[in-house]
């Protein structure tokens, strides 16, 4: 008690802070952390049909391997959480795994239903080794290189998964972009209803939840740009690209700025 008296409350609150800001890998899970995921997976979606539409499918998905590559490296000799390489790196697998899944379709004829099926047991297979080895699923204690490398392992699934998911609903199912777009809008609000309501596990409703924001802002991206043939309002996707990686920008740099200040106030 008389250490504490010692230190003080303002000692502990900056001692908090510190700890908080020079621990982490990953961001806090906030309106803005689901409001930038969700933009970035409009965004890869988005990105990726434009490129591989206007150049070389052949040379555009291995440069964007090797942009997922430069961006993952950045992340893991980060020694903290930095706003703009996390999400620099989250852009890169969702252009990536956007690319993956496509592959799998358009390059293989693949169904998109073999190929959701697939993605899901890939992610399955990745939660079960990742806690047989750490016992544990949450993104709050990413503090480990192996760790981290499950995380991203994820991730990068997830992101095939739910770009799977989303054409499957839409074409396979018919129920085209903008439909698929509010049925994973209605399903991303479960978790959160079974988190507050029925005392869903917090980690299990996290990443549920997670799992859902890439068909869901493929969905409504693909909606916006895709033409009017493909059930699309037509805007353009490398219209709609440069806009949403507009928006991601301001939102990363109102992030970056807001734990500028939380740093400052720690210290």
């Amino acid at each position: 008690m008389q250490d504490l008296q010692a230190v003080g409350a303002p000692g502990l609150i900056r001692r908090w802070l510190e700890q908080r800001l020079e621990g982490r890998k990953v961001p806090e899970i906030d309106l803005a952390f689901w409001l930038i995921k969700i933009l970035t997976t409009a965004m890869g979606e988005v990105t990726s049909d434009y490129l591989v539409h206007q150049f070389d499918p052949v040379l555009v998905v291995p440069v964007a391997g090797l942009g997922l590559l430069v961006a993952l490296v950045l992340q893991f000799r980060a020694s903290r959480y930095f706003p703009w390489i996390y999400w620099l790196t989250v852009v890169m697998v969702a252009i990536f795994g956007t690319m993956a899944a496509d592959v799998l379709h358009i390059g293989l004829g693949i169904p998109y239903l073999v190929s959701t099926t697939f993605f899901a047991i890939a992610l399955a297979t990745v939660f079960a080794a990742w806690y047989a080895t750490e016992r544990t699923l949450s993104i709050h204690r990413i503090d480990t290189r192996r760790r981290e490398l499950f995380y991203w392992a994820v991730v990068l699934t997830t992101f095939a998964l739910g770009t799977a998911a989303g054409d499957m609903t839409a074409s396979t199912l018919g129920l085209g972009y903008f439909a698929s777009g509010w049925l994973f809008a209605g399903l991303i609000a479960l978790p959160a209803f079974g988190y507050r309501v029925v005392n869903l596990n917090a980690i299990a409703a996290f990443w549920i939840a997670y799992i859902l924001t890439r068909p869901l802002g493929a969905s409504f991206a693909d909606w916006v740009g895709r033409s009017r043939s493909l059930s699309g309002l037509g805007l353009g996707t490398g219209f709609v690209s440069l806009g949403l990686t507009i928006v991601i920008i301001v939102l990363v740099g109102y992030v970056t700025g807001r734990r500028t200040n939380v740093a400052s106030e720690a210290r």
